[in-house]
């Protein structure tokens, strides 16, 4: 059998569209995880996936018949994008199945290649059963994103080039799995011809088709599969791609969102391109395989496979890898509410620097803030900050693993305080360096008392920060007096409608 797919490999059609990718070393990482790591390029495909290779290999097979029917596929993207530029190069009809909750980049790119699309339901298993039915009804060949030897020998060409590519000894090939076209192909073709070489896949731990299959020595139907990592959210992997995984794979890694967002940072710094969160899946595996085996000095492979992100997923993405970095903490901590406290909390932190802080005013006695703090030294030093804080009198609860703080509870924080006088809104930029913010506040000592203040570090040169304080109307003119001598470029917002709908005493 192994014999059999080599051949299927040597000889498959995917060059005439496709191309060879090439085999980078990424030297941060590298040098960050003390072995030395190569990324297999596919997110510079033409269609910025490797799915071209097994799409257009079966249908550079089709009989002269089967070109007349015309083909149709269901995907949520990447698999598209290869059958639609495929049958446009055979001069082929093609009707695509795609879920609801494709981004519209893909949508946009298949639609671009000639391809009629038709978009069915919620997830990817929504849009295959309502391709098979059309392609009955119509007459049409399905292609197959997955399940199919011929797909399957394509995406094994990654592997070719990979091992002609890559002189020395690897110690380890991390590829990300979905319906596990790629990890079929690359690992009959690896273990036919370097045995000794592990293959490892990938997946999220919210869609963990075979994980759970090869754990089940069964191929398993998952209820659900988190759609954040849309490019390979399959409730269940291949018939044939599971026979050859539980041959070759030698084991599948699972990975958390955070995790993945931590390694699409990692590939921008070592190449400045932007991988999709399937295509960063590989690199979140090989971290988390390295600081489980304690692993140095070894040869590490990891497939980049595709590169379709939605723009506006970026910022979902630069919001958690600091903390899939374990380079940023979250804290809840309550403060008494008293002029200087602020202040007085911002020095028990340390020299550390900010990342977040989301504060306001709630009651005469107390105050709950929100605050993001950056690490050096990932969890030992966050769980040694909290001990601290505790040990200072603070009540402190650590939300860096809370999912409803990370995604919602932070873009909540505030309200109204009708209770609250004389409160005045400013507008400031920071300029990002540590102890720019506690100069600050120690400057305003405790002449007046805070009662909001929202600040979040991205990476520019200045911060923005939006400060709510008590004034009295006649102490305002000292306090314009005191911002003037900050040099923080300042603003005043109390007049800003936002502000009296949202956040003042209404």
């Amino acid at each position: 059998m192994p014999e059999r797919y080599l051949k299927m490999i040597l000889n498959a059609r995917v060059y005439e569209i496709a191309r060879e990718t090439p085999l980078e070393p990424a030297r941060r990482l590298s040098q960050r995880l003390d072995n030395q790591v190569w990324m297999k390029r596919e997110d510079l495909q033409p269609v910025f996936s490797f799915k071209i290779r097994g799409a257009y290999n079966k249908i550079a097979n089709l009989s002269e018949a089967d070109c007349k029917r015309g083909v149709i596929a269901a995907s949520a993207g990447n698999h598209a994008q290869g059958v639609a530029i495929g049958a446009q190069h055979r001069g082929i009809k093609a009707l695509i199945v795609m879920p609801r909750t494709t981004p519209q980049i893909k949508v946009a790119a298949v639609r671009s290649y000639g391809a009629r699309i038709v978009l069915h339901g919620d997830s990817y298993d929504d849009a295959y059963e309502h391709a098979q039915q059309l392609a009955a009804e119509k007459g049409l060949v399905f292609i197959h994103p997955f399940d199919d030897p011929e797909v399957i020998a394509g995406q094994g060409t990654v592997a070719m080039e990979l091992l002609r590519q890559h002189t020395g000894h690897p110690h380890a090939i991390f590829v990300p799995v979905g319906g596990g076209g790629l990890i079929a192909g690359m690992a009959a073709y690896v273990k036919a011809l370097r045995p000794e070489i592990r293959i490892i896949g990938v997946e999220p731990e919210d869609a963990p088709t075979m994980h759970a299959a090869l754990a089940a020595k069964r191929r398993v139907v998952l209820k659900q599969v988190g759609i954040f990592v849309d490019g390979v959210a399959v409730r269940q992997v291949g018939k044939e791609n599971f026979r050859l995984a539980r041959r070759f794979v030698d084991e599948v890694i699972l990975v958390s969102t955070d995790e993945i967002c931590a390694a699409i940072k990692d590939i921008f710094d070592d190449t400045r391109s932007i991988v999709e969160p399937a295509g960063a899946l590989a690199v979140a595996g090989m971290k988390k395989y390295v600081a489980r085996e304690g692993l140095s000095g070894q040869e590490l492979i990891a497939i980049n496979s595709g590169a379709n992100m939605n723009f506006d997923r970026l910022r979902h993405v630069a919001e958690r890898a600091e903390l899939g970095e374990r380079r940023e903490a979250l804290l809840a901590v309550t403060i008494p509410e008293r002029p200087g406290s602020f202040r007085q909390f911002c020095k028990a932190l340390g020299q550390r620097s900010i990342t977040e802080f989301n504060y306001r005013y709630a009651d005469a006695s107390r105050a709950h803030v929100y605050a993001g703090v950056e690490l050096t030294e990932g969890d030992n030093e966050r769980l040694a900050l909290l001990e601290q804080l505790r040990q200072d009198g603070y009540p402190v609860i650590d939300m860096t693993d809370n999912e409803v703080a990370k995604l919602h509870i932070r873009h909540m924080v505030g309200g109204r305080a009708p209770a609250l006088d004389n409160e005045i809104l400013y507008r400031f930029e920071f300029p990002e360096r540590p102890g720019a913010l506690l100069r600050f506040l120690t400057a305003i000592g405790e002449r007046w008392n805070i009662s909001l203040f929202h600040y979040r570090n991205h990476g520019a040169a200045y911060g923005r920060v939006l400060v709510g304080v008590q004034v009295p109307t006649k102490g305002r003119r000292a306090f314009r007096e005191f911002l003037d001598s900050t040099g923080y470029p300042y603003s005043e917002e109390t007049d800003n409608p936002v502000y009296d709908l949202f956040l003042g005493r209404g």
